[in-house]
């Protein structure tokens, strides 16, 4: 049973699944939209949301976690200067998921994940 068990396979295994929301979350913050599949948009949302406010908080500890999960020293900037500015007085909620329809190739639901 998975009676309160958080969090979607992705049909991957949980390495891969890991990398792949890194990598997507890194991109998310640095083009600031990004268009995936609608699964993983809802997964790779609240690890958005945490760095954002890893980076409103600003310690070295928080960076260095920060830096940990994004793997690129652009992005990291980006986070703790330009988007913890910009999202200083907000209290979570920092993206939003638009759908977008169905993709061609294998009718998987499309969306966008955009910072807000």
């Amino acid at each position: 049973m998975r009676h309160a068990v958080r969090g979607r396979k992705l049909g991957t295994d949980a390495s891969h699944r890991k990398a792949m929301l890194q990598i997507l979350a890194a991109q998310v913050i640095k083009h600031e939209k990004v268009k995936t599949t609608e699964a993983k948009a809802k997964e790779v949302r609240t690890l958005v949301d945490n760095l954002i406010t890893m980076g409103k908080k600003g310690d070295l500890a928080n960076r260095r976690r920060a830096q940990s999960i994004v793997k690129d020293k652009e992005i990291t900037k980006k986070l703790f200067a330009e988007l913890a500015e910009r999202y200083k007085e907000r209290d979570g909620g920092y993206n939003r998921i638009l759908k977008l329809g169905f993709r061609k190739g294998d009718k998987a639901p499309v969306s966008q994940i955009e910072l807000v």
